[in-house]
């Protein structure tokens, strides 16, 4: 793998594609697969060093983020939202959505900050598997309602009217499945049919990202053809939705310099720093909102640990450290330590493991708050990371550093979590567990009488849950 050099200094390359603009620093090479620099820039919204990453929103908010706690208290540059997270009403009239005013409806209907860029995609990510199929002309979505079609003509009717500073193109993807051969020789055509028309019925201003699909580049040759030799002058950047297709693409100048967004759903920080080994340059990644809800706080630091925090794991020194630690464990309901040592977000500045353990324990919801600005301060300073160990050509020692200082994987989750939003999760048919626990129970067996039920478990059994208890007069 090359490194570059010399990033810091020279800017090789700017495209511009209307209102957007992407730098890439230093010597470029389109042929080579290494990491790289760069700044996307977007008129009205704060520039972003890449590479970076987007918040992944649920129905226009980030999960357990007030928008001004996301100005407060992240150094957040954009966000990724769900067209289907906004139409559950469209088969019955029009969304709420659709009537919000303003130059850029998608922002003022979420109360997103002004600096952050707005990325619209058709569905989330991770996105739940459809029961059927897409067609020729539409895709499967999952609004709060229930599945439902959305058609490549809706969509860029969507893109028109909210404005968004990015949006993705329509893509045919089977999500959570494996497509067939016959499948993956229409997954091409229909993808280049739909972005060949949003691009002919956009506004010059609009921005779109012309999606990857997670087949090999011979599946989709012809698609890769069309957007390098007709339509790389009208697109304005790349959504891989496979990221080791990026040694594969075309090595031409004009289509290399394209800003490359990952919807690959990384697992961990180790996946994420291959990615950008590969060049990527922008990251949406579930598993922070995934450890937040899991009660973890993560505390890895790129690419080693602070000096403060020996290798210590499970009390042997030596041994890797956890990239989290689970907060929902008994072991911190006393400890008046930061989440992390050397962290210094809003969270380990101002409140103390034992308070948000405490927190957890009673199914608080400024628990989670608290670990999601922590978490995502942490994903921040990580990139910054990143980016300076680039930009100093260390890039590939400090991977291999990282990954002897930290365990490959996030801790298992531990703990109840808050409540699982029906609409995110795929149903696995009769006789599955409730994903929610019960907030109350029975507190016994009871019998109907004369006079209402009478309780049939003996005096003290009862006793012991209480009964016998009086409040004081």
């Amino acid at each position: 793998m090359a490194e570059s050099s010399g990033m810091a200094t020279a800017v090789e390359s700017l495209e511009e594609h209307k209102g957007l603009f992407f730098d890439i620093f230093g010597s470029f090479d389109a042929s080579a697969v290494t990491p790289r620099l760069g700044r996307l820039r977007v008129k009205g919204r704060q520039e972003l060093e890449t590479p970076n990453f987007f918040a992944i929103s649920s129905r226009g908010v980030v999960p357990h983020l007030t928008p001004d706690v996301i100005s407060a208290s992240t150094t957040i540059g954009g966000v990724h939202m769900a067209l289907e997270d906004f139409i559950e009403r469209a088969t019955i009239g029009t969304p709420p959505i659709m009537n919000c005013p303003g130059s850029s409806p998608i922002h003022t209907f979420t109360a997103l900050p002004r600096p952050l860029i707005t990325l619209l995609a058709p569905r989330r990510t991770p996105a739940v598997s459809a029961p059927k199929g897409n067609s020729a002309t539409a895709i499967s979505i999952f609004p709060s309602t229930g599945f439902q079609v959305l058609s490549n003509k809706s969509y860029i009717s969507y893109i028109a009217k909210l404005h968004p500073d990015i949006a993705i193109s329509l893509a045919d993807v089977p999500h959570g499945s494996i497509p067939g051969s016959k499948r993956v020789a229409k997954m091409g055509d229909r993808t280049q049919e739909w972005v060949t028309e949003l691009l002919d019925s956009k506004n010059d201003e609009q921005a779109v990202f012309a999606p990857i699909l997670p087949i090999d580049s011979l599946s989709q040759y012809e698609y890769l053809n069309q957007l390098v030799d007709e339509l790389t002058d009208e697109i304005s950047g790349l959504a891989f939705y496979d990221s080791n297709l990026l040694p594969d693409m075309p090595a031409t100048t004009s289509f290399s310099r394209l800003p490359r967004l990952s919807l690959d759903e990384p697992s961990s920080p180790c996946q994420i720093l291959r990615q950008v080994s590969l060049g990527m340059d922008i990251f949406t990644i579930p598993f922070i909102g995934f450890a937040t809800e899991a009660g973890i706080a993560l505390t890895f630091r790129f690419p080693r640990p602070v000096l403060d925090e020996p290798l210590v794991s499970d009390g042997v020194a030596g041994s890797v450290l956890p990239l989290g630690i689970t907060m929902s464990s008994n072991a911190h309901a006393a400890s008046l330590k930061p989440l992390s040592t050397a962290c210094t977000c809003y969270t380990c500045a101002n409140h103390h493991r034992g308070f948000v353990q405490h927190l957890l324990s009673a199914d608080e919801m400024l628990s989670w708050t608290l670990l999601q600005i922590h978490n995502s301060h942490v994903v921040s300073e990580f990139f910054t990371s990143i980016r300076e160990s680039i930009r100093s050509g260390n890039f590939v020692v400090h991977c291999d550093e990282f990954a002897r200082a930290y365990e490959s994987d996030l801790p298992e989750k531990s703990g109840q979590g808050p409540r699982v939003r029906g609409y995110h999760s795929k149903s696995e048919g009769p006789g599955e567990l409730k994903r929610n626990k019960a907030a109350w129970g029975n507190l016994g067996n009871f019998e109907h009488g004369i006079n209402g039920l009478i309780p049939t478990e003996p005096a003290g059994t009862l006793e012991d849950k209480g009964f016998d208890e009086k409040a004081d007069t």
